[in-house]
């Protein structure tokens, strides 16, 4: 037998049992040291290297903690399974896979074992097979996979994007022992690049036996996702399908449409071409077998397209038949608008030179502006609010009574705009629809005004309006072109960040005229805009197309009737914003991008080009599944026929 000295040199960890049993023997060994000892020495005791409690905790949490986790194999390691894979090998799981195509090197990249055979994959006897194949391939593989291999109950999971279709499918060809959990990450690779917080993950637990063992396993495949900040949302896949089978439909259909028009971004571009542009960038990395699946196994499918297209020539209808009475009322009433103001425009341009001089001393030293709003609508009101706080001195018209709104905002309100004018104030901001400014500046009487008062237009086109107020205004008047690419939905919170356009069109150069224009400029500068001087033509080539796509596919969702549901994927709450933006805008504002926007009609063409090309690819391939179908039960019935013979 070992003695107590080798045993403690030796440093061999004992049992627990031992410690007390070691422990007694070194009290002995000191206790008759103590006795033999005739001088009174200090005693010096030397450290037992035995096994503290502590110890055995630990080897106890370490076996524990590698029972916690789960053993699961990925069966379809594309895109989204490797998706998965990235969490699951992060936070300590083993990680088996399995896919058609060799995958094994981006496997190693990620610490997961890759078998090409899945007979091999299935004695490994994972806990957990989680299928993450395509919809359209979920049964072919299913019905491949060596059953028999694996342990009796083992857990299978699916994340399709439909529910009741694999939810079938699983309880039909698993053998009951089998537990069956369905459920739907709804995000992916794009949309939970950064983080899972906050995103849903809906799931059903369509068959989970009594026994803790497989309750127990079962809360620690959720736990994966809880762990991550998922919103659980326990549903069934009836109602999951329900709720949101339509809506990833509709999604990606936009999503594939605008990808098809070939949306680009633009150095200037709006929030609501952003939300167009994260849309196109999220559904774009999901395959077309994932499209195709939604349309597949969406009872609605059909009925959706068809809406979406009635939504699409309802929209066309409106802004051909708006163009129509336009036209007509231009040709029949408004013959003499142009000559009557020709005759006028030199005597006013005789009162303006005979007029008193602008005083650019107490102008200079002036701090605030004075500034008029013409058009005091949604977007006038919108900016009101911002020049009051900060400070100006803020008058406004409109053809309807407003003067209830502006004595709220603290705005001086004109019902005549010869009373707006005699106030002379030195901006003149012009907030009207793209349609009617030309009226609306040609009733001004500019006479009232002094000379050189500058004139800002905010429109969302902007040639013309420039050629406008060059034609229109005396060459006195100054002339500031701007586009705040934000209006009262998208600018609500803050401006901070958000792109102003300006073009210098016409500044005089007197100092007073240079600062009075810095000082509007500043007011945008002020909120934290990103000012962008840009020239009309820029602007227009730049903006004026994916504003009009932007409020094109707005308004085709709001009549489409897109409704918000109780799990909504990121690209979902996209379109659900992209309505909210655009449809606070008046019709007039559409309008008049369509008008003023030379590239419209081919625009539109576009749009309906890419309909029908999307239309075209997914009734293609429905009908080269049904034709493989057709000739696959051919065959089979020649097959059956030539044995009876035999």
């Amino acid at each position: 037998m070992m003695s107590f000295s080798a045993l403690q040199s030796s440093k061999i960890r004992l049992p627990p049992s031992s410690v007390s049993h070691s422990l007694h023997r070194s009290s002995l060994l000191t206790f008759n040291t103590q006795r033999q000892s005739t001088k009174h020495h200090c005693l010096c005791t030397t450290a037992l290297d035995a096994p503290q409690a502590s110890d055995y905790e630990a080897v106890i949490n370490d076996r524990f903690q590698k029972r916690k986790k789960l053993k699961i194999a990925i069966v379809g390691f594309g895109n989204f399974g490797q998706f998965l894979a990235k969490t699951l090998v992060r936070q300590g799981r083993k990680v088996l896979a399995h896919s058609i195509s060799d995958c094994s090197d981006i496997a190693r990249t990620l610490g997961v074992s890759f078998f090409t055979d899945t007979h091999d994959l299935c004695e490994e006897h994972p806990e957990v097979v989680l299928l993450c194949t395509s919809i359209i391939s979920t049964e072919s593989v299913l019905r491949l996979l060596p059953l028999q291999k694996l342990k009796r109950s083992t857990l299978f999971v699916d994340v399709l994007s439909v529910k009741e279709f694999p939810k079938k499918l699983l309880l039909q060809i698993l053998p009951s022992e089998f537990d069956v959990l369905c459920t739907h990450p709804m995000f992916g690779p794009e949309s939970g690049k950064d983080s899972w917080k906050g995103l849903p993950f809906v799931y059903e637990k369509v068959r989970i036996r009594d026994e803790e063992s497989n309750i127990s396993r079962c809360e620690k495949f959720l736990d994966i996702f809880a762990q991550e900040g998922c919103r659980m949302v326990e549903m069934s896949c009836a109602e999951h399908d329900k709720e949101a089978a339509g809506s990833q439909f509709i999604t990606h259909t936009i999503g594939r449409i605008l990808e098809k028009v070939g949306l680009e971004s633009t150095s200037i571009n709006t929030k609501g071409y952003e939300t167009l542009l994260n849309l196109v960038e999220n559904t774009s990395g999901d395959s077309f077998d994932l499209y195709f699946g939604l349309f597949m196994y969406n009872k609605n499918a059909i009925e959706q397209l068809e809406r979406l297209l009635m939504a699409f020539e309802s929209l066309k209808k409106q802004l051909f038949g708006h163009s129509h009475d336009i036209l007509r009322k231009q040709l029949f009433e408004n013959v003499g608008d142009i000559e009557a103001y020709n005759q006028l425009k030199p005597v006013i341009l005789e009162i303006l030179q005979n007029g008193n001089e602008l005083q650019h001393d107490h102008f200079e030293k002036r701090k605030k502006l004075k500034i008029a709003i013409v058009g005091f609508g949604n977007f006038g009101q919108f900016l009101a609010k911002t020049l009051v706080r900060q400070g100006h001195h803020v008058l406004a018209h409109s053809i309807s009574d407003c003067s209830d709104m502006a004595r709220k905002l603290g705005v001086s309100f004109f019902t005549d705009t010869e009373d707006l004018c005699e106030e002379h104030p030195e901006v003149v901001l012009l907030c009207t629809s793209i349609l009617s400014t030309e009226a609306v500046l040609k009733s001004l009487p500019l006479q009232k005004l002094k000379r050189s008062t500058l004139f800002v237009d905010v429109l969302s086109v902007k040639e013309f309006p420039r050629k406008l107020l060059l034609q229109i205004l005396p060459s006195e008047f100054d002339v500031l072109c701007t586009h705040p690419m934000f209006g009262p939905e998208s600018g609500k919170d803050s401006w901070k960040g958000l792109p102003f356009v300006y073009e210098k069109v016409r500044i005089g150069d007197e100092e007073s005229r240079i600062s009075r224009y810095e000082k509007f400029l500043d007011i945008f500068a002020q909120e934290g805009c990103r000012l962008v001087e840009m020239s009309c033509a820029e602007h227009d080539r730049e903006a004026a197309g994916s504003q009009f796509i932007t409020h094109t596919m707005g308004r085709i969702l709001e009549k489409f009737g897109i409704k918000s549901t109780s799990i909504n994927t990121k690209g979902y709450e996209t379109l659900l914003n992209l309505v909210k933006n655009t449809s606070g805008d008046s019709f007039d504002l559409y309008y008049g991008l369509f008008m003023y926007n030379k590239n419209a009609m081919e625009q539109l063409e576009r749009l309906d080009m890419a309909f029908e090309s999307l239309k075209i690819q997914l009734f293609g391939n429905l009908h080269d599944i049904l034709r493989k179908q057709r000739s696959g039960n051919a065959e089979g019935i020649k097959i059956v026929a030539s044995q009876n013979n035999g």
